[in-house]
């Protein structure tokens, strides 16, 4: 098994190209794919929590009472299949609070959420990088034996719906060990496409994910970029097209994009 270096302090623009792309040679296919999927956030002290914890409420309750009134409440042309985690991805593109966490397949993009506020310039930065591969190897019996059956590494709605139709018979496994679900959305949303999204969920609602992770350190490695590297990786991902005019097509993301560009940093 490989030794990884948990946290690895960014030098320059040359060290992040070699560090985002650690581990991502498969020689059982001769490929660069990479096992790692990737957050950035602009404060390297933010916890992985997700919008529903940040409620700071009972998370198990609040989710009943706030996903029952989002679907109650959502015009009906809205969604056509009523499975849970199709209302639950619509939910967490359209800001409710959820158990659902924001990942990308991009570095890049990942690197974009990181550097987006420049209000946020003068603190370190991390780039969060999971192994969703070897998450697999922690499931449950069922949910491992469905992503085999596919020969899957990461569920689908329809591979989740096969084994928990709903998102109330999570609560069938909290009190097994905790585990973390990795899961890619249907793109429904051009942001969905243009992020390479996927998310993460935990089967108890209550956990904060690097809670988790710090358990299983063998899942994951974090890239801290100092405050000082932020401008030149910002100037640089714009002239990739990492941009919020690329990641959120349409008026808002142009005017977020615009914004940022000629704003002083």
């Amino acid at each position: 098994m490989l030794t990884i270096e948990r946290d690895i302090i960014i030098k320059d623009w040359n060290d992040l190209q070699d560090r985002i792309f650690l581990h991502s040679y498969d020689p059982s296919i001769n490929r660069f794919r990479s096992p790692y999927v990737f957050r950035g956030l602009h404060d390297k002290s933010f916890e992985l929590k997700s919008s529903l914890i940040r409620l700071e409420n009972d998370p198990l309750e609040m989710e009943k009472h706030l996903f029952r009134n989002f679907k109650k409440y959502a015009p009906t042309c809205t969604i056509k299949d009523d499975s849970d985690w199709l209302w639950l991805t619509i939910a967490q593109l359209h800001g409710l609070p959820t158990r659902l966490i924001d990942w990308t397949f991009s570095p890049y993009i990942a690197l974009h959420f990181m550097c987006d506020n420049i209000k946020q310039f003068d603190v370190d930065g991390v780039l969060w990088c999971v192994d969703f591969h070897q998450t697999k190897e922690l499931l449950p019996k069922l949910f491992k034996q469905a992503l085999d059956l596919e020969k899957a590494k990461a569920f689908d709605i329809e591979i989740l719906k096969s084994v928990c139709p709903t998102i109330n018979e999570l609560n069938n496994f909290l009190q097994d060990e905790e585990f973390a679900v990795f899961f890619e959305p249907p793109s429904i949303d051009e942001r969905i496409i243009n992020q390479y999204s996927l998310f993460s969920f935990m089967s108890n609602p209550t956990t904060v994910m690097d809670e988790w992770l710090k358990k299983h350190k063998e899942l994951y490695f974090r890239l801290i970029i100092p405050s000082n590297l932020k401008h030149e990786i910002r100037d640089k991902l714009d002239q990739l097209n990492i941009t919020e005019r690329m990641l959120f097509p349409g008026l808002d993301g142009l005017s977020s994009w615009l914004k940022r560009w000629y704003s002083k940093f």
